[in-house]
């Protein structure tokens, strides 16, 4: 089992920048990819970054340039730096683990971005 502890959510202005953590603890071992999702309130969760063990990232469109997913494999923790917030990044947002075929949630951090 893993699990998964999203932090560092809140209200933040337009504009403004937020960095999420994602602490991973329990069978850590062989964990590959990690992932943030993001879900909207009467939207789907969807696909916001990933990156693998070996540090190759990915995002979706619309965050391309104003978010950085990062990772530290010796504290076992994924971070996603939120810059040039805008409110339709408003969401609860999610960490996901990839192991050995199986995925683990975490519970979501909310993200509100409004003036």
């Amino acid at each position: 089992q893993v699990q998964l502890v999203e932090s560092g959510g809140g209200w933040v202005q337009p504009g403004g920048s937020l960095r999420l953590s994602c602490a991973a603890s329990g069978s850590i071992f062989s964990i590959s990819h990690m992932y943030w999702y993001r879900q909207a309130p009467g939207k789907e969760r969807e696909f916001v970054a990933v990156i693998s063990r070996g540090g190759t990232t990915n995002y979706v469109g619309s965050v391309k340039g104003r978010f950085t997913i990062s990772r530290d494999n010796a504290k076992n923790t994924v971070y996603l730096q939120m810059n040039s917030l805008k409110p339709e990044d408003t969401a609860v947002y999610y960490c996901k683990a990839d192991k050995q075929g199986l995925e683990y949630w975490g519970q979501g951090t909310q993200v509100t971005v409004s003036s």
